[in-house]
């Protein structure tokens, strides 16, 4: 990572003497593109502390979180030998995708209340508000769990690697599942486990080619997406019947 340490090196250089911000971060990558045969990817997260000179112990928390949409969450149980729908709770304005990376576990980076105000760690992901007529919070915690068996929710305690006293950078994997739209790269600097500085920066995903012509069409003109599937679907049954009588 030679190329991003010299970018890193060159913003630092850029940042005006005596500015106030005490980070400086960027991203390897500003967009990610699904093709059909995206599997996957990752980005890199990079930055510098600058003013190191002052005295605590410095740390980074990188967060990046995907669209917010409302999902419902289902309790089943078992009655009669089927399994139904017995409660449900609908939790408005939950991230697409979150991951964290950090210099350290966050419970030695600062105390909870921080960490509750800032929406830090799988523990603190909590939506604008929930319909509920139970206790809420089992469904947020199985939702959290589910996204993580998805591969779009996640933690690494360890994951911001510090290449000097100043310069930082993070891995960030963004799976083959996400949810297309504009993400936020939060950067976080911490001293003595108070937020001295933050900085977010936005990230891309999207679609291209035939992917991104079928998806704008499902979403802006959904009735003429449904008449195109239905017929099409229509027109390959009829095809494949057709083989199966000339085969007769």
């Amino acid at each position: 990572m030679r190329i991003a340490a010299l970018v890193i090196a060159a913003l630092v250089a850029a940042a005006p003497a005596g500015a106030s911000e005490d980070l400086v971060s960027g991203l390897s990558q500003d967009t990610v593109e699904i093709t059909s045969n995206y599997t996957g990817t990752d980005i890199v997260v990079f930055g510098a502390i600058e003013r190191p000179e002052e005295a605590g112990a410095n740390d980074i928390i990188v967060v990046v979180r995907g669209p917010a949409v409302d999902m419902t969450v289902r309790q089943k149980e078992w009655v009669a030998g089927i399994w139904i729908n017995h409660d449900q709770a609908k939790l408005v304005a939950m991230p697409t995708f979150y991951y964290l990376s950090s210099t350290r576990p966050l419970d030695r980076i600062a105390p909870a209340f921080t960490l509750e105000r800032y929406g830090l760690g799988l523990d603190n992901i909590a939506p604008a508000r929930i319909v509920s007529h139970h206790d809420p919070e089992p469904f947020r915690q199985a939702l959290i769990r589910r996204k993580q068996a998805e591969g779009v929710y996640g933690e690494a305690p360890a994951g911001v690697e510090l290449l000097s006293p100043t310069l930082f950078r993070a891995r960030i994997p963004v799976a083959a599942t996400v949810t297309p739209g504009q993400y936020s790269v939060d950067v976080y600097l911490l001293r003595d486990g108070t937020v001295i500085s933050a900085q977010s920066t936005p990230l891309y995903v999207q679609q291209t080619g035939l992917e991104r012509r079928l998806y704008n069409l499902a979403h802006v003109e959904p009735f003429w997406y449904g008449i195109l599937t239905v017929t099409m679907a229509s027109l390959l049954g009829w095809l494949s019947a057709a083989a199966f009588r000339r085969n007769e």
